[in-house]
């Protein structure tokens, strides 16, 4: 059996690629919570690529905005209006926190979220959109703000 393994100097890269969406699909969350899972592309379209969306159906609130590669790696995740993040060597981090991939703990570690990247946690909209970007998705899927 293979094992499955990315390395943090090939996550990184890969978090970084230009990522355009493959369709012109428009999706949306309805308003009773629930997930979307968007395909996305580079532009040379030899990565695939997703962008998870993921509304939680009690508070939709509550909710995860990640991006995936090669179908099973988390390269990054925020959290927003959840619980406190307890990391792998024991530290907390209040909601909402972002997750990147490291090769020791996957997408189990979490750091609070940048300021320099994220500056409205509030609006749930703007926070996806500051995510994709975050994510150097340059062209975006449609999605609509009907949940927001």
């Amino acid at each position: 059996m293979m094992d499955i393994y990315l390395n943090e100097v090939e996550a990184k890269r890969l978090l970084e690629m230009p990522k355009i969406k493959e369709n012109d699909n428009v999706y949306s969350i309805s308003q009773s919570g629930g997930k979307s899972i968007i395909p996305l592309l580079s532009i040379d379209k030899r990565e695939r690529f997703y962008l998870d969306l993921s509304i939680n159906r009690i508070d939709i609130k509550k909710g995860k905005y990640q991006n995936r590669a090669r179908q099973v790696f988390v390269l990054a995740r925020v959290d927003f209006n959840g619980s406190p993040h307890r990391n792998p060597d024991g530290t907390i981090v209040n909601c909402p926190h972002l997750h990147i991939y490291t090769e020791k703990y996957a997408d189990k570690y979490a750091i609070e979220l940048p300021q320099k990247y994220f500056a409205n946690t509030e609006d749930l909209f703007q926070l996806l959109d500051e995510f994709m970007k975050y994510c150097n998705i340059i062209n975006p899927p449609i999605i609509q703000r009907s949940l927001f």
